[in-house]
This record gives C-alpha cells, sequence and structure tokens, in this order.
C-alpha cells in the first residue's frame, strides 16, 4: 500500500515539475520577413492589418522588413539574407522580390502582393491550387487596364493619343499587352514609355508631351511606389491628365485612379499570414484576388491643369478630393 501511495505521489511531483519547466519556456514568436523594392508605407500598412488581427509586434510577432530601394541587384542578396534568419513566413511585394525569395528558398512559406500574373511568370501553378511554397494576392492589373482607359477616354474625349507609363521587365509585358488591346478597341493611339531607373521618369514624361500625348496612363508596379511624387508633379508640370492605380496616388496629388481597395489588400494578406502561422499549407491556399475597387478623383489637380471632369464620372466616384 506504501509503495502505491509513494509511486503515485512521485508522478504528481514528477509532472508537476514537468509542467513548471514547460511554462519557463519561452514561447516561440513568429518571425515575418517582409521584403519589398519600395519604402515603408506599405509595410505600416500590412503591419496594421496584422495587429487588427491580434498580432503584437515584439510580443506575438517580429519583423524583418528589408528593402532594395528600386536596386534591383540587391533582392538575391536581401532575400538569402531573410531566409537565413530562418522566418516563419515571407511577405514579397512585387515580382522581383517574389521571384528572389522563391529562388532563396522552395520550404518557407512565402506570401505574395503587387504581382500582376503570377501564373505567367511561374510563380504558382494556378490560382486555385497554387502547388508550391507560394500564395498570396494577384493585383488583377491588366483585366483593370481596359476599365482604366475608359474612364480616361471619359474625362478627356478629344483624347487620341495615350502614353502609357510601365517599368521596363518581363513582369509587365502581360499589363502592357492588356493595355494596347484596350487602347485599340477604343481607337486610341499608345505611346509606350518604359523605364527602369528613378532618373528615367521625368525624361519619358517630357517624351510624352514632345509627342503631343493627350494623356497618361500608369501601369502599376512596385517600382514606383517610390517614386509617385515624380511622376505626379512631371505630369502636372506637363499638364497631363493621368491615371493612377491606387487611392494613395490621388491623395498625394495624382488626378485620378481606378484600382482595389489598398485596404481590402493588406487585410487579405495579413489574414494569409494569420493561416500559415495557425499551420495552413501554401499550397492549398488558392491565390486571392481584389473584390472591391474604387473611383477616385481629385479635383485640385484638374483644376491645375485645366481640366473639366464631367458630372456623370464624378457621380461614379467613390471619393472625390476637393
Amino acid at each position: 500500500m506504501m509503495k502505491t501511495i509513494f509511486g503515485f505521489a512521485l508522478c504528481v511531483v514528477l509532472l508537476a515539475l514537468c509542467v513548471s519547466v514547460e511554462a519557463q519556456q519561452p514561447k516561440k514568436v513568429p518571425r515575418i520577413g517582409y521584403l519589398t523594392s519600395s519604402g515603408k508605407a506599405s509595410f505600416e500598412a500590412f503591419a496594421t492589418a496584422l495587429r487588427q488581427l491580434g498580432y503584437i509586434e515584439g510580443k506575438s510577432i517580429i519583423f524583418e522588413f528589408r528593402t532594395t530601394e528600386n536596386t534591383a541587384q540587391l533582392q538575391p542578396e536581401l532575400a538569402a539574407e531573410v531566409t537565413q534568419l530562418k522566418v516563419d513566413v515571407i511577405v514579397a511585394v512585387g515580382a522581383g522580390a517574389i521571384r528572389a525569395a522563391k529562388n532563396a528558398t522552395s520550404t518557407i512559406p512565402i506570401v505574395m502582393s503587387e504581382v500582376n500574373d503570377p501564373i505567367a511568370l511561374g510563380f504558382v501553378a494556378s490560382l486555385g491550387h497554387p502547388g508550391g511554397n507560394i500564395t498570396g494576392m494577384s493585383n488583377l492589373s491588366p483585366e483593370l487596364s481596359g476599365k482604366r482607359l475608359e474612364l480616361l477616354k471619359e474625362v478627356v474625349p478629344r483624347a487620341s493619343r495615350i502614353a502609357v507609363l510601365a517599368y521596363r521587365g518581363e513582369a509587365m509585358r502581360s499589363s502592357i499587352n492588356e493595355t494596347e488591346v484596350a487602347a485599340r478597341s477604343l481607337g486610341l493611339q499608345v505611346q509606350l514609355l518604359e523605364v527602369k531607373a528613378p532618373d528615367e521618369i521625368e525624361s519619358a514624361l517630357d517624351a510624352a508631351k514632345k509627342q503631343r500625348a493627350d494623356a497618361l496612363v500608369q501601369i502599376q508596379a512596385a517600382f514606383f511606389n517610390s517614386h509617385q511624387h515624380r511622376i505626379i508633379e512631371r505630369a502636372a508640370k506637363n499638364r497631363l491628365p493621368a491615371m493612377f492605380n491606387t487611392r494613395t496616388d490621388v491623395e498625394a496629388g495624382g488626378l485620378m485612379s481606378y484600382g482595389y481597395d489598398a485596404l481590402e489588400r493588406n487585410q487579405r494578406v495579413a489574414s494569409l499570414i494569420d493561416k500559415i502561422l495557425k499551420g495552413a499549407n501554401p499550397a492549398a491556399l488558392p491565390v486571392e484576388q481584389p473584390t472591391k475597387f474604387e473611383l477616385i478623383i481629385n479635383l485640385k489637380t484638374a483644376k491645375q491643369i485645366g481640366l473639366t471632369i464631367p458630372p456623370n464620372v464624378l457621380a461614379r466616384a467613390d471619393k472625390v478630393i476637393k
């Protein structure tokens, strides 16, 4: 009887010690690598979306932010650096960052953002079944090209020649092709302006003015995020009515934008991160696409360049900056 009691007591003591040791073990805090070619604004918006899901920086999440500042040569180097930190997930913004992350690891989950055609670029097998370690958001930019040109044509009905500002690279080809097809259907001639370095932006927009472009549409690329002020200022100086991609472009002084809701995008990227941290396999998480789109118009900029926005276009705007 005494042996039984002693054995039971010993088990209780050992169990208590195990629980105590386990309680003293520090809980692993997930690390998120964030790889981009632009500044910190988009990262801050993403971090805010994660905070809304209950993650607290330094306590329940740690961020490893890396930016190439539009120097493509640094992308493989920074992707390798983030991988060596043994992060739990990598957020890759833009085609260049996604490719660098993909080349750096086939095991760490990658959540992509701001990419036009992830299938054509070889990042995923399909939107419904990505198949590898990459999932995320496709921004649907090529499919929006026609709508942006239609709106621009309504605002500038006399337009016959449209300047198209694009980043020079393979990732932009599908968007450029889609824009050219949409332009032809509207009877518009396209003047393609491809740039790959910040110093090329002003000269490209000056070339648009010299060749008498009637308006400008910018094709979305992560490269432009850090240089929007240069594009906006030069377009206004050259009195070019310009169509941009996001609300922030117009709030910064651009004439108008039509595109996905950036708040929704960040919330959905954060949601994918949350699912992966809780055990979901990225190969089984479908690539998501935007569902909310918005038209934003800046009347101050319209007045500055001497343009009157038609009432029927204003009536469809989700936000008008006066």
